[in-house]
């Protein structure tokens, strides 16, 4: 795993397209896509339907990518129509957030999800198939605990322009409490360097209850404190449903896995 950041690191590259600012990185993982992203056909796949389903939510509780599709899923998530459609998501964002009337008083939040929305862990997913192996809770939170995972370039544009209005920002993520130093400290080393509130799942808290009860109850009480939840973007369809969501909300694509 070492091995594989540095490489990731050694190989980062900065593109001119998009809406990126000088000084961010743009690439979030060093290998290449070889076919089938970006709608190329695969012959006797379906795969880029499968993914179509997923992103609109019209398949769900699933447990991992099919086995046919783990190339093409790891080819768009390493390929550049991952970043087109993430970057797609982060500019509609803004012209939303630009055209409010902001009350100026310190109460207008955005949440942010953090894993696949602010923080990328293709360089994780890269070696456990793209989401066809199944999910392994222990090996997933060890590679949480290298605190080593990129900005996904597309939201962290998106987090400063919303700074640059005055929006405050709030994470909330389901990882556990217990990872909170090395999440905050992962967050700031890769520009993620403010924000209002860090909320992370208190286990036994939530134990049993899905994402979408545990969000909608921190976003319940963010309100209850007297926040505007003015936006909300996430990668999980659990991070937009449910009550409080928010004024408007934005989905980034993931099709690795599934959280109900």
């Amino acid at each position: 795993m070492a091995l594989l950041l540095l490489l990731f690191l050694a190989n980062i590259l900065t593109i001119s397209e998009g809406t990126c600012e000088p000084g961010i990185i743009k690439q979030i993982h060093l290998l290449r896509p070889r076919s089938g992203a970006g709608g190329n056909s695969i012959p006797g796949l379906s795969c880029l339907s499968w993914r179509l389903a997923v992103e609109t939510n019209n398949i769900i509780g699933w447990k991992t990518v099919p086995e046919e599709c783990e190339d093409y899923v790891g080819h768009y998530m390493l390929g550049k129509q991952y970043r087109k459609d993430s970057r797609a998501v982060a500019k509609e964002a803004f012209l939303y957030a630009q055209s409010l009337k902001l009350a100026g008083d310190g109460k207008d939040i955005w949440i942010f999800d953090i894993d696949e929305t602010t923080l990328s862990n293709s360089p994780y997913y890269a070696q456990h198939g793209f989401g066809a192996e199944p999910y392994n809770a222990t090996l997933f939170d060890e590679w949480v605990m290298e605190g080593a995972a990129p900005a996904l370039p597309e939201s962290l544009w998106l987090y400063n322009k919303l700074l640059s209005l005055g929006i405050k920002v709030v994470f909330l993520t389901g990882r556990h409490e217990s990872q909170r130093n090395t999440t905050a400290s992962n967050l700031k080393n890769v520009g993620y360097h403010t924000w209002d509130k860090l909320i992370l799942k208190e286990p036994s808290k939530y134990s049993g209850k899905t994402a979408v009860f545990y969000k909608s109850n921190e976003r319940e009480m963010l309100e209850k404190k007297g926040y505007r939840i003015i936006g909300n973007i996430g990668d999980q369809w659990s991070d937009l449903l449910g009550t409080n969501t928010g004024n408007r909300t934005f989905k980034l694509p993931d099709p690795m896995y599934y959280i109900s």
